[in-house]
């Protein structure tokens, strides 16, 4: 490690830990670093000068940048993993009865607990998934609830009344249509091929809207959640967020749009590589203060599923790439293999799988 690499490193370390911008003074207080306050500040300098240090108006010190989180975490961070995290989730898995979405969530609620930070589960594409069934299941002489099932496990429901000129005879025998129709269409194209079917299903169904509407809004809500959020409120508590409005608005609109989701999660992958990916402070998307830690997990019969940790740049990243990997691959195994714990798959590596090897400038000298 360079000696600019220990000083971005222990400013980014510090920088987490207090929420304070850091001088030449505190690293050499705090850290009794081997320097004297001159050669500090010069490599702050020039490590500002280069995108990895930003100052602050408020202070003589200096914050990380995105592009110095972005090196922290691709060159310089370390792992570990508590125990606690592994007795947790070991719980959950140790309980045999719970389905795979029971599972996914309590793990996405450990990790958002142990980290304080959001998790995401965001499923296959609309485009990716086709209609399996659809099937009614009577509640009532007035209540049905329509339940729909894709070829990839996913499924959605929707209670509604029916009308009381509407026999539940009729209701069955619009379902017998629909599934008649719309089996094996892609979950994206499931409106628009509905919407086509209004006037068939006018002259088949006397009082038919009800059943109609309530069946189409289902599938609106079905083809557009693919995303799944817990802990959303730990980003109310978080500094960054919580004292600037803004950011907070930019954050949960984020969150509300599965899309914009997913757009930041691609931009953060690439394609064949295991491991964490980490997408940090992307200005393109208005996210200069979020970042977006992204694993996957291969569940039975499916393509691969992301589990995410959001939340401000200034996270914990040794603490939440740790975590996260141990679960996603924990998980990937339990799923996949039947097995479970660590010794089920690899030692994690200590750095990402993104890894760039780049370097800090050849001029700054290695540390003594």
């Amino acid at each position: 490690m360079t000696r600019s690499e220990q000083i971005l490193k222990l400013i980014v370390e510090h920088f987490i830990k207090t929420a304070e911008p850091v001088g030449s003074k505190t690293l050499l207080e705090e850290f009794h670093l081997p320097y004297s306050s001159a050669t500090i500040r010069a490599e702050m300098s020039a490590l500002e000068k280069e995108g990895y240090l930003e100052k602050t108006h408020t202070s003589s010190g200096r914050v990380p940048s995105g592009k110095g989180y972005s090196y922290y975490v691709e060159n310089l961070r370390e792992e570990s993993v508590d125990d606690s995290v592994k007795y947790a989730l070991q719980k959950v898995l140790d309980e045999k009865t719970k389905s795979v979405e029971e599972v996914l969530k309590e793990s996405c609620e450990i990790l958002s607990h142990m980290t304080n930070l959001a998790s995401v589960v965001l499923g296959p594409k609309a485009d990716e998934e086709r209609l399996l069934s659809v099937q009614i299941i009577p509640l009532s002489e007035k209540t049905a609830t329509a339940v729909f099932v894709t070829d990839r496990g996913y499924v959605e429901n929707k209670t509604f009344i029916i009308e009381k000129e509407t026999s539940l005879e009729e209701v069955t025998k619009t379902v017998a249509l629909l599934n008649e129709r719309l089996k094996g269409t892609p979950i994206s194209d499931l409106v628009p091929k509905m919407e086509a079917m209004k006037p068939a299903m006018t002259d088949y169904l006397v009082g038919h809207d009800v059943v109609y509407q309530a069946i189409l809004a289902a599938f609106v809500r079905f083809a557009g959640q693919r995303m799944k959020l817990y802990g959303k409120e730990n980003l109310f508590d978080t500094p960054e967020f919580a004292e600037d409005a803004k950011k907070l608005q930019r954050v949960l609109r984020l969150l509300d749009d599965p899309q914009a989701m997913r757009k930041v999660l691609e931009s953060s992958q690439n394609a064949g590589e295991a491991g964490v990916k980490a997408a940090i402070g992307d200005a393109e998307a208005g996210l200069e203060d979020v970042a977006v830690l992204t694993a996957e997990v291969k569940l039975p019969g499916q393509k691969p599923t992301s589990i995410s940790l959001l939340g401000p740049t200034r996270m914990d990243y040794e603490k939440a790439m740790g975590l996260l990997e141990y679960v996603s691959k924990t998980l990937d195994s339990y799923f996949n293999e039947g097995e479970k714990g660590e010794e089920s798959w690899p030692k994690s590596k200590k750095k990402t799988s993104s890894k760039s090897n780049k370097k800090l400038p050849p001029s700054h000298k290695k540390k003594n």
